[in-house]
């Protein structure tokens, strides 16, 4: 936390090179979230440097409140979530449905995304509604706690741990048996 203030610090004050090492320090785990809602390795990489161009913009101004990580998850979620309710404008039902359906081996980038050993929780991840696996893959991969992911999904913390739990069993169900843990 000390280093992150350090360096937020440090960018205020047109240090580069502390946004650089903000960026390496936090793009591949925000990749892998962005990844993991978007299920699209490109376009999680284009939100994930929308978000730092964004950020970047903000230098000098910039004030951390609390953490710096669940800060960048927090704007990447709503990042992924605005592309995909773009995507789902846009889109005509059939293709929607058509995509969201696709089974893991016709994905190639989940493969790439998530590695051989990981394909099944890919597969089983893109099953699950957007909603639940948001608040999933917000609370085990980026740590935010469940009042974070309500404010930043517009909805009270008991929804948010439906969507978690029922998330879960959905995975656990979709999971049974495929996995040599």
């Amino acid at each position: 936390m000390l280093r992150e203030m350090h360096l937020v610090w440090q960018f205020n004050r047109g240090n580069t090179e502390a946004l650089r090492e903000i960026y390496e320090e936090h793009k591949h785990e925000l990749v892998t979230l962005a990844a993991a809602l978007l299920l699209d390795k490109a376009e999680a990489e284009d939100v994930v440097h929308d978000v730092f161009v964004g950020f970047m913009r903000a230098g000098g101004r910039f004030r951390m409140t609390g953490s710096l990580k669940g800060f960048l998850a927090t704007c990447v979620a709503n990042r992924a979530r605005n592309q995909n309710k773009s995507k789902w404008k846009h889109a005509s039902e059939e293709s929607a449905a058509t995509e969201q359906a696709a089974p893991d081996h016709e994905r190639p980038d989940l493969a790439a995304m998530f590695g051989e050993e990981l394909k099944c929780v890919g597969g089983a991840l893109a099953e699950l509604p957007y909603e639940q696996r948001e608040a999933v893959v917000l609370r085990l991969c980026s740590g935010m706690r469940f009042q974070a992911i309500a404010r930043t999904q517009g909805v009270s913390t008991n929804t948010v741990q439906g969507r978690y739990r029922y998330g879960l069993d959905k995975l656990k169900t979709l999971l049974d048996g495929k996995l040599n843990l």
